[in-house]
C-alpha cells in the first residue's frame, strides 16, 4: 500500500519508525510547522519530521491541513491509506474518506475510555491501574470511529508519565503494524465503540501542577507521577519555588497537619502530611538547579520535623 503519514511528538516517531519496517511504501510525511525551543527559542522540527529526514521521507508542514492548497496536494498524491498519529489538527473529510483503505489512528488509551488529547495523562491522573492503545478508523468526531485492535497493559503505581507514554508509544507502533498488515489483506475487524461509556480526556489545566497538601496522598502522588519527569509539580519553601519530581505512598500512619515535615528519612526522603496519610517525597529540582535527592534538599535547608512546605510564596 501506498501510506501518507501524519503526526508529529515522539509518541508519533515510535510508530513510523516501525512502519518503515515493513513493505508498504511511506510517500511522505504530514507534521505541524516547526516550533521556537529550548532557551533560544530557536524554531527547530518535531520528532516526526527528525525521523522522515533521516529516512529522506517528502515532508509537508501545513499550517491547517483543511487548507485548499493541502487538499489539492493530498488529491495528487492519491494514498492508499492514511496513517495518523498524535498529529494535533482536526482531519478534514477528503483525508478521512478519499483513500482506498481510510484513515487509521493509533490512540493511546482503550477506547471509548478516555477520548481527547491527554489520555495518558488523566489515566495516569485517575489512579488507573490498567490501560492500552487502541488502533481505529477515524471519522468526523474526536476518537469516535470503530476499533480496529485493542491491547492492554497493568500501570504501576509508581509509573511515571514518560516512563508510561513511551510504553504505550511502543505498544501503539507494534499494534499499528499489525493493523496495517491485516487490512492489506482484508483480516482486519472493525468494532463500533459503545458510545454511552465514552468517557473525555482533555488537556490538564495549570493548577494541577500545585501540590495542595489537604488533598489525599495517593491524589497527590498521582499528580507527581503525571507531571514527571517533567515540568513536576510545584509546592514552595519559604519563598523559593520548588518542582517535585518523585513520591511514594507509604503505609504508616503518622498524624500531621497537611505540608507539615514529619521526619527526613536517611536515603529515603521528606515524610511529609497530607489530607490523610503522610506521603515520602523522594526527588525534587530547586529552581536553577538539576534534579536532587529530597534528603540531599533537606540536608542543604536544614529541614526539620515540624517545619511546613506552602501551596503559596
Amino acid at each position: 500500500m501506498r501510506i501518507l503519514y501524519m503526526g508529529t511528538p515522539q509518541f508519533a516517531a515510535v510508530s513510523l519508525e516501525k512502519l518503515l519496517t515493513t513493505n508498504h511504501e511511506i510517500i511522505g510525511v504530514v507534521t505541524q510547522p516547526d516550533k521556537p525551543r529550548g532557551r533560544g527559542m530557536q524554531l527547530s522540527p518535531c520528532e516526526v519530521k527528525c525521523v522522515a529526514l533521516r529516512h529522506q521521507l517528502p515532508v509537508w508542514q501545513p499550517a491547517k491541513v483543511s487548507d485548499t492548497e493541502f487538499l489539492q496536494c493530498f488529491a495528487e498524491l492519491n494514498p492508499d491509506l492514511v496513517v495518523v498519529v498524535a498529529f494535533g489538527q482536526k482531519i478534514p473529510a477528503p483525508v478521512l474518506f478519499n483513500p482506498k483503505y481510510g484513515c487509521i489512528n493509533v490512540h493511546g488509551s482503550l477506547l471509548p475510555q478516555y477520548r481527547g488529547a491527554a489520555p495518558i495523562q488523566w489515566s495516569i491522573l485517575n489512579g488507573d491501574r490498567e490501560t492500552g492503545v487502541t488502533t481505529m478508523y477515524m471519522d468526523e468526531g474526536w476518537d469516535t470511529g470503530d476499533i480496529i485492535y485493542q491491547e492492554k497493559t497493568s500501570i504501576d503505581i509508581n509509573e511515571n508519565f514518560g516512563q508510561l507514554y513511551m510504553r504505550l508509544a511502543e505498544m501503539g507502533g507494534d499494534l499499528l503494524v499489525k493493523t496495517v498488515e491485516d487490512i492489506a489483506t482484508g483480516r482486519n475487524p472493525r468494532i463500533p465503540q459503545d458510545h454511552t461509556q465514552a468517557t473525555i480526556a482533555p488537556k490538564l489545566s495549570p493548577d494541577l501542577q500545585q501540590m495542595e497538601w489537604t488533598l489525599p496522598a495517593e491524589t497527590l502522588h498521582n499528580r507527581v507521577r503525571v507531571f514527571a519527569p517533567a515540568p513536576g509539580v510545584e509546592t514552595f519553601w519559604q519563598g523559593e519555588r520548588l518542582k517535585i519530581l518523585e513520591t511514594r505512598l507509604i503505609d504508616e500512619q503518622l498524624s500531621a497537619a497537611p505540608g507539615e515535615i514529619i521526619a527526613v528519612q536517611k536515603n529515603r526522603g521528606i515524610l511529609i502530611g497530607t489530607g490523610d496519610r503522610p506521603l515520602l517525597v523522594t526527588q525534587v529540582q530547586p529552581p536553577g538547579k538539576k534534579a536532587m535527592a529530597a534528603t540531599d534538599y533537606a540536608n542543604g535547608r536544614r529541614l526539620q520535623p515540624g517545619m511546613f512546605f506552602g501551596t503559596t510564596v
